[in-house]
């Protein structure tokens, strides 16, 4: 069965919650003929079949691949290399790799070296996610309406590159390209510091009063919601592009550093001055932002999440 987007079987390589939500989303709007789920647990495969997220699935990572024309890995960043040298044992010429890694350029370096001739790669970036992490949070319509990056390589036909994001956009996703470095100075800015500063606000509550947590509200929870997210994946994602991010958290520093100096000074007019400025070029960034995305971290992640 050849579908619209021209995969017959796709597999996709870790079952989280991105993972998840790719298989399902595939399966759900028929851009595969097959969708193959690949875990390291079993128990996660049986339930993504009790679900409905995959149709076949194997904890053997190179026997799952085999037969695939598009090969989806939705694991950490960090293991994504000892990932596809599992697999490439199964892949068949002609097929594509992509992913849905944070971080691309790193990925672009090492990944295409890793296939066997004949298989391409493409890098990917969805950015659609949550702070919440697992198969069970998966859902078929995650990618809707989110960016995705499309970052191709030297080693990348047009032709690929072409149908990994007819793929993408047959999720839902408003598709952009990039090239990888670009993406990920981006990303650092939309993403990445944004999330590394929540972490760092979260530790600092330490020192906060102890009867502080009563006076919780909306604003607390929208600041530190992304907090929340799985510690192992953001390690893995702000380590590898601490380069891009140096420069983002260096800035914001410099931003608190002016605030505390007009605060301490009882400066009301520069305080004023800096909360407006910093309101109206969110408002005009709002305005030149493309439709159809669902928050401003998704927004980059074409300018990205990864976002």
């Amino acid at each position: 069965m050849t579908t619209g987007t021209g995969f017959e079987r796709i597999a996709v390589v870790g079952l989280g919650l991105l993972g998840g939500s790719v298989a399902a989303g595939a399966r759900a709007r028929g851009l595969a003929g097959t969708v193959v789920g690949i875990s390291r647990g079993s128990e996660t495969i049986e339930r993504a079949r009790r679900r409905g997220v995959i149709d076949v699935g194997t904890t053997d990572a190179a026997e799952g691949v085999r037969g695939a024309d598009l090969v989806i890995l939705a694991t950490p960043v960090f293991a994504m290399a000892a990932t596809l040298e599992r697999l490439a044992p199964g892949l068949q010429p002609g097929a594509i790799v992509t992913d849905v890694g944070s971080v691309k350029a790193e990925l672009a370096e090492t990944l295409p070296g890793l296939l066997p001739p004949g298989v391409a790669y493409v890098g990917s970036h969805p950015m659609a996610g949550s702070h919440e992490t697992g198969l069970d949070h998966a859902r078929p319509d995650l990618c809707d309406g989110a960016a995705c990056i499309v970052t191709p390589n030297a080693t990348a036909a047009p032709a690929d590159v072409e149908r990994v994001e007819a793929f993408w956009s047959g999720l839902g996703s408003r598709v952009l390209r990039r090239d990888p470095a670009a993406h990920d100075a981006q990303a650092a800015w939309i993403s990445h510091a944004p999330h590394a500063v929540a972490f760092a606000f979260a530790h600092a509550l330490a020192e906060a009063p102890s009867a502080s947590a009563e006076l919780r509200g909306g604003g607390f929870r929208d600041f530190t919601r992304i907090a929340g997210s799985d510690p192992e994946l953001w390690a893995d994602i702000l380590v590898t592009n601490r380069k891009a991010l140096a420069g983002p958290l260096q800035a914001q520093a410099r931003h608190l550093d002016e605030l505390a100096r007009a605060l301490e000074a009882a400066d009301t007019e520069t305080v004023h001055r800096f909360l407006a400025d910093a309101r109206d070029f969110l408002a005009g960034a709002a305005k030149e932002a493309p439709a159809g995305g669902r928050n401003p971290e998704q927004a980059v992640k074409s300018a990205a999440q990864k976002e």
